[in-house]
């Protein structure tokens, strides 16, 4: 499959700032399009298209680790509850999978595997191999063999409480049996509809008047998410297991081992689940997966690939969002032709304009595409895609989708060169397109990749966005409080910054037209909107951070400045140092040397906290709320705690990964880079500058076996 470009740079020729507005651009797009896929069972784009965003994100961040969002897709797992059903906490992560497209890809996968795990290329590492559903993830409790709870992903850490919904399946059974069946056994799996079900359900609406289904994972996850569960139990769902999540004991040390446990235990397991020992074993299952797709009678996507011992598993433990031990390898995007009608530009909360393909509706994938990304002007000029071409469209998940190529010999004679606008469409002001710093130097020749609107604060489009962004799911969370209120709020003059949303209700209170008064607005739903927002004025440090829409804090970076500084205090005092110190300041330095933090970070953070105007929304935001300090998990206590550890050099019996993470358990926080804060450095085989530092400034230097003493005690 031809990897789908963001700009028109490939990643290794991304600059810095190049690599950083592309990452934001998709953390933006990625969420619309898991918000559409999670919450409302209605993609706008293929599961194709939206593994091609996640594919390049994914090769941006490899490259940029330093530029790694906190909203990135990387660190995000699905969407937030809606409250409707109540939520559940799910005691260990719903976390999601990396992918891969090209047999290289999985061999990559095994190479990292046995590199992490300090084997060799002959040392055997078996997987299990077993075909991946397309359905809706679920997790379902068992307590003394009894089913008591069962909760969507969600965004992996919180999911939707959908018990009594789940209990209408019939596949899944109320009660394990067995010997060997733990006290407390947390099953997970997909919920999905068969090809032959789904045909009879969309037949049955149809006669009804009822809503036709676009494709069998959303008439499953549609039926699922149903408030009477009678609903629920009317509509043909079935049920795979294929993982766990808290259990009270294992009864197996393998993925295979375990699965046949399960089915013991009488939950239905995919009988097509294999074990392979090599790479090549992996393959072969995948092409016949391939092969079978169409005969098997239910949707799959790819297959997912997953180390059998639970043992070695443990070792090579997680990376963002995803497990370093296990991938799913997709298929192909699939692709239809259509007429491309129009072009709109759309301008996000950093004042981006983006060029959206409105199209003739066409089926692909099952999924009916109206919209599609264009990305940028560059990548518009490279395809040559005009106003009334007949375009070649490819879906790669359910994400918006994108245009492929133009079919040129069927080009209307008037089609025209599409320009991007030079001003803003929303407020006029002027749109310059980003330079490209790639010598370090700007000048009037220099080009870049997105066009940015220059009118900051006074541009609705952005005003709007930045307040979407605040009351998003990763940020403030306010539920019902979504993007049309946000739209109508801002338009009818409600709400310009954030401190407004929690002075709307004493507002609200005093106005002629009061909200409860007013058409689509009840007494009931505007006590709940207000108790929604009253239940945010306490806010987590990770959260509030993000929420402020600095340009490249997202979650992830937001978490790692949280878990640096523990309070807004500390945090504002640090930046206020950095901030008058400049970039050759020990403040500035000090907040580099965070892990996970780099330069582009820290200039930004001096940007923000340098404009009066936005020091000035957020001290009136925190008139209204209480930030809450950082929440830290309980680590391991051990003669590391609260120290600060540097790795450099090659390790021998742990890879670099794996000593970090040790290290993080044992509560240990590990810094990029030596300052004299700095309470160990651990020097493994040709260990350079870092090693050198650490001498001059007499920071304890230890070997890698005498790091594994240290930590052993």
């Amino acid at each position: 499959m031809t990897s789908r470009k963001k700009s028109s740079k490939a990643v290794d020729d991304l600059t810095l700032e190049d690599a950083a507005t592309e990452l934001e651009r998709l953390a933006t797009e990625i969420a619309h399009h898991d918000r559409l896929y999670y919450q409302s069972d209605a993609p706008e784009i293929s599961d194709a298209e939206y593994d091609e965003l996640r594919r390049r994100n994914d090769a941006i961040e490899s490259r940029f680790p330093e530029l790694i969002r906190d909203d990135s897709p990387s660190r995000r797992i699905g969407a937030a509850a809606v409250g409707a059903f109540g939520k559940v906490r799910h005691r260990v992560p719903m976390l999601s999978l990396g992918n891969a497209f090209e047999d290289e890809d999985v061999i990559d996968f095994a190479a990292r595997v046995h590199r992490f795990l300090g084997l060799s290329e002959s040392d055997p590492v078996a997987f299990t191999a077993e075909p991946k559903i397309d359905g809706l993830s679920i997790s379902i409790r068992y307590e003394k063999g009894k089913l008591v709870e069962a909760a969507t992903r969600g965004d992996g850490a919180e999911g939707e409480r959908v018990t009594d919904n789940v209990r209408t399946i019939k596949e899944i059974p109320h009660k394990l049996h067995g010997k060997d069946v733990p006290e407390i056994a947390e099953i997970r799996g997909e919920i999905y509809m068969s090809h032959a079900d789904f045909k009879a359900l969309n037949e049955t609406q149809a006669a009804a008047g009822g809503k036709i289904f676009a494709n069998p994972r959303n008439a499953a996850a549609g039926s699922l998410r149903q408030l009477d569960p009678t609903i629920t139990a009317a509509r043909p769902l079935r049920f795979f297991a294929y993982a766990w999540g808290e259990m009270s004991v294992f009864t197996a040390d393998t993925q295979h081992g375990m699965i046949a446990a399960m089915h013991r235990w009488g939950l239905p397991v995919n009988p097509l689940t294999r074990r392979c020992v090599t790479t090549d074993d992996l393959l072969a299952f995948y092409r016949d997966m391939g092969e079978k797709r169409a005969t098997l009678g239910y949707d799959i996507d790819g297959v997912v690939y997953k180390v059998d011992r639970l043992d070695l598993r443990d070792r090579l433990g997680f990376v963002s969002r995803s497990p370093r031990w296990a991938i799913a390898h997709k298929f192909p995007a699939e692709q239809a032709t259509t007429i491309l009608r129009a072009i709109e530009i759309q301008v996000g909360r950093t004042g981006a304009l983006t060029p959206v393909a409105k199209l003739e509706p066409v089926t692909v994938g099952g999924v009916v595409v109206s919209n599609a990304t264009l990305h940028n002007e560059d990548e518009i000029a490279r395809k040559d895609i005009r106003v009334g071409d007949t375009v070649v469209v490819q879906r790669a998940g359910d994400v918006i989708p994108q245009v492929v190529s133009v079919l040129v010999d069927k080009r209307p004679a008037n089609a025209k060169p599409f320009h991007m606008p030079h001003a803003c469409p929303v407020c006029g002001s002027h749109a310059v397109r980003e330079a490209d710093d790639a010598e370090g130097e700007r000048g009037p020749q220099s080009q870049g990749v997105v066009r940015r609107c220059t009118g900051g604060l006074i541009c609705p489009a952005q005003a709007k966005e930045r307040l979407k962004h605040f009351v998003s799911r990763l940020a403030f969370d306010i539920e019902g409080l979504g993007e049309e209120k946000i739209e109508l709020f801002f338009d009818e003059g409600l709400l310009r910054t954030p401190a407004d949303i929690f002075t709307l209700q004493a507002r609200d209170a005093k106005s002629n037209a009061p909200l409860k008064t007013r058409k689509g607005f009840g007494a009931k739903s505007v006590d709940k909107l207000f108790a929604a927002i009253d239940a945010r004025r306490k806010i987590g440090l990770e959260r509030f951070l993000y929420a402020l829409g600095i340009r490249y804090i997202g979650e992830q970076t937001a978490k790692d400045l949280a878990r640096a500084y523990g309070s807004l205090t500390e945090f504002r005092k640090a930046v206020d140092a950095a901030v008058a110190g400049g970039k050759d300041s020990e403040a500035y330095a000090d907040i580099d040397n965070i892990e996970g933090i780099g330069e582009t970070v820290v200039d930004a953070l001096i940007d923000f906290f340098s404009e009066p105007h936005n020091i000035e929304a957020v001290e009136a935001l925190l008139a209204e709320i209480d930030v809450q300090p950082y929440q830290r998990i309980a680590a391991i206590a051990s003669p590391i705690t609260g120290k600060t550890v540097v790795f450099t050099g090659t390790m021998e019996r742990l890879s670099r990964n794996e000593a970090k993470a040790q290290a993080e358990r044992l509560g240990a926080k590990v810094a990029g880079s030596v300052s004299k804060k700095t309470d160990y450095v651990v020097a493994g085989a040709e260990a350079g500058s870092k090693l050198t530092k650490a001498q001059e400034l007499g920071v304890t230097v230890l070997t890698e076996e005498e790091w594994m003493a240290l930590v052993s005690s």
